[in-house]
């Protein structure tokens, strides 16, 4: 089962809904590591090393470093971009069926937009 990483843009019910539906899914927030007021390189650096997939809501910085590791072929375990036209019912859905339905090595490197 893949372990996520919500950063501190990320509207909280999403990942409190994942954790009431599936408590055994490993979804942890920023502030939960330590990591409150990382910049996102140093977060996307950390989400590496811990193999987490990160869950945000940030087009802006995010997304562009997520590019730029992966075109530099520096480990990136993957980037959920959970768009804004999205229920906050149908994130939470989306990420257990990710979560629960994926493998790692099929994340790696990998940017995906919710919804599905």
């Amino acid at each position: 089962m893949l372990k996520l990483l919500a950063d501190e843009n990320l509207i909280l019910a999403i990942l409190l809904g994942v954790r009431r539906a599936r408590p055994d899914i490993d979804f942890v927030r920023v502030q939960d590591v330590g990591m409150s007021g990382t910049g996102d390189a140093e977060l996307l650096e950390w989400a590496a090393r811990e193999n987490r997939i990160i869950v945000t809501h940030d087009v802006a910085t995010m997304l562009p470093l997520a590019y730029d590791r992966i075109a530099n072929r520096t480990p990136m375990p993957g980037l959920i971009e959970v768009g804004p036209q999205i229920s906050i019912r149908s994130a939470i859905d989306d990420l257990i069926l990710i979560a629960v339905c994926s493998s790692e090595e099929e994340w790696a490197g990998q940017v995906r937009f919710l919804p599905i």
